[in-house]
């Protein structure tokens, strides 16, 4: 377990760097900023090296204000009164009371006078997606996606004082908690045994008997930050004195190179056996008199030659691994779980989002725009889009259309011609510089001006200066 102390109370303001980070045209740069400012004083290629995925750390600020702007109680406040928050699905209100964790949601919309008064009488309040509500907290995870290559959640997380909302448990996401309000008591544990050691899933709850003593207990105060990788055990609770706002960020849920052999292996088998006649081959007429379970504690020199054919057959698999295919499978499934990226004033007034296109005086006006060869565009961000084959056609699948709520939309793709294909990847290897439409290296004009056209219409690129109606 690593300790920080940060001595200086001064810090940039969220408000503030995120104005700063809009001012900066490599979104791969300002993912990387806002992750710095997250776990400051710690370097970032220090805490990948030395501490991800192995250990605990815990950074004390001594600045109550290092976080202010990310959420509030009052924002909790305002959501629960304008927006459509659903028990069960957006709210979970829990309690934890003589070694008991209960969940006492009723159905339908949490309004503050039924949500409020769960919380007077000592019930804890999460909710589970604050960036379809908050659109700072979506602007921070849309940023910091980039940093991790994987989904960026989030939790808020409210409890009264004197109070426990949770049982100890692990889970199977990279745990950043940030504290906002208040203060909470925390205690940290190892992983009970290696089999826990980053965990596929998450634990069921434990008793206070069954997790041992904590390698960490601290009381976070407002600024602070708190570090645990998936698998170790984790309890809060409140003080007394005072109530506890805290919001967890959360990365590399089943994103290890187990869950990408899963997808490499049944496809690498696929093809030996298309290809290999050795893994066609039929076993052994009677290799169910020696191999099995029943049959594993027999001495037998059958099962020492079928092993060493199956070791054999494993090594040669390898050889057919399609893992670029496979990392397009992950890279899929990465995309649609991605929020959508939050426009910049400049981003959004030179894309489609930013068109002059409107209804006036009883007309439309301003209708289309034109792009030409000399037109000068990129992605709007570095991660946008990604081509992928399906053996058949090329498709491009992209975030843009993706909603502020978890898997609401179906992925989105568009496929790409023949034609565009080397266009396309120039544009995202261009990234993040500008290049003319014309310069797209594509079979003629038409294509390289098609291609723009069709991505600038989706929201996949901006351009270098606003466009002018055609």
């Amino acid at each position: 377990m690593q300790e920080v102390q940060c001595g200086e109370k001064s810090g940039e303001a969220l408000e503030a760097l995120l104005s700063d980070l809009a001012k900066v045209s490599n979104s791969r740069e300002r993912a990387s900023r806002l992750f710095q400012w997250l776990i400051h004083p710690i370097p970032s290629m220090s805490f990948f090296g030395d501490t991800w995925e192995k250990k605990p750390v815990l950074i004390k600020r001594q600045n109550p204000d290092y976080y202010k702007g990310l959420f509030s109680t009052a924002e909790f406040d305002r959501i629960l009164r304008q927006d459509d928050v659903q028990y069960g699905v957006n709210l979970d209100v829990t309690s934890y009371t003589n070694g008991k964790r209960d969940t006492h949601n009723p159905p339908g919309r949490a309004l503050p006078f039924t949500v409020w008064e769960f919380y007077e009488s000592g019930c804890s309040l999460r909710m589970l997606n604050p960036q379809a509500f908050s659109s700072t907290v979506w602007s921070v995870l849309s940023i910091l996606q980039e940093q991790f290559g994987s989904m960026a959640g989030a939790n808020v997380y409210l409890t009264p004082p004197g109070t426990q909302g949770f049982a100890p448990h692990y889970d199977d996401i990279e745990a950043f908690v940030v504290q906002l309000e208040g203060k909470k008591h925390w205690r940290v544990y190892n992983p009970r045994s290696e089999d826990e050691v980053l965990p596929v899933v998450s634990s069921p709850n434990f008793s206070q008997s069954e997790i041992g003593k904590p390698i960490l207990e601290v009381v976070l105060e407002a600024g602070d930050l708190l570090y645990f990788p998936r698998g170790f055990i984790h309890q809060g609770d409140c003080l007394p004195d005072a109530h506890s706002l805290h919001i967890t960020v959360s990365s590399y849920q089943r994103n290890s190179w187990g869950n990408l052999l899963a997808k490499v292996v049944p496809a690498a088998l696929e093809m030996a056996m298309e290809e290999d006649v050795d893994f066609r081959r039929g076993l052994p007429v009677d290799y169910l008199t020696y191999m099995g379970v029943q049959n594993s504690d027999e001495e037998d020199p059958r099962r020492a030659q079928f092993l060493s054919r199956i070791e054999e057959l494993m090594k040669k698999l390898s050889t057919f691994a399609p893992v670029d295919a496979a990392v397009d499978q992950k890279a899929r499934d990465y995309l649609h779980d991605c929020l959508p990226p939050m426009l910049t004033a400049e981003e959004r007034a030179s894309s489609v989002q930013g068109a002059p296109s409107r209804w006036e005086d009883g007309e439309a006006v301003d209708v289309g725009v034109t792009i030409r060869g000399h037109t000068r565009v990129r992605l709007i961000r570095s991660g946008i889009a990604r081509l992928c084959s399906d053996g058949e056609a090329v498709w491009l699948y992209y975030t843009a259309d993706n909603s502020r709520v978890y898997h609401k939309e179906e992925p989105k793709s568009i496929e790409i011609k023949a034609e565009q294909t080397d266009g396309m990847e120039f544009l995202i290897h261009a990234y993040p510089k500008f290049v003319t439409v014309g310069s797209l290296p594509c079979e003629s004009a038409e294509d390289k001006v098609s291609l723009a056209e069709l991505l600038f219409e989706k929201g996949l690129i901006h351009t270098a200066e606003p466009l002018q109606r055609s």
